[in-house]
């Protein structure tokens, strides 16, 4: 599967500050939060459900996959999304191995193995 997804019983806003709180302890900061609902509520249309795109980066790990490979810039920085679905808050990403294996590199694999994992496991802190 392309994706990593799991469900909580924790509202939206426990999940993102459980999950901020779980990157922080392997050095993944939030770069950016994207409320995709309320973007699309400024232009007239409607989302029922919230929906936030979470942009997140550890600057080591980036240096050394930009360093194997400049073109993993172009799945850089890893998203992780929470939104709610049926009434349940989910928290799900694309494998950064699904992702590179696009580029057909194998060391650039073996990093996002790890990285993979490590970003699942705080997914699953976050839980």
């Amino acid at each position: 599967m392309f994706h990593y997804t799991v469900e909580t019983n924790k509202t939206l806003n426990e999940t993102v500050t459980s999950l901020e709180e779980s990157l922080k302890e392997e050095q993944f900061g939030v770069l950016w939060q994207f409320n995709i609902q309320d973007k699309l509520e400024e232009k007239g249309l409607e989302l029922d459900d919230p929906f936030l795109v979470l942009e997140v980066c550890n600057p080591k790990e980036a240096q050394r996959v930009l360093t194997e490979n400049k073109m993993v810039g172009y799945f850089l920085p890893c998203k992780i999304v929470v939104y709610e679905d049926n009434t349940k808050t989910k928290i799900g990403m694309p494998r950064p191995t699904a992702l590179i294996e696009m580029i057909n590199d194998t060391a650039v694999k073996e990093l996002a193995e790890d990285i993979e994992n490590r970003l699942i496991e705080c997914i699953d802190r976050a839980v």
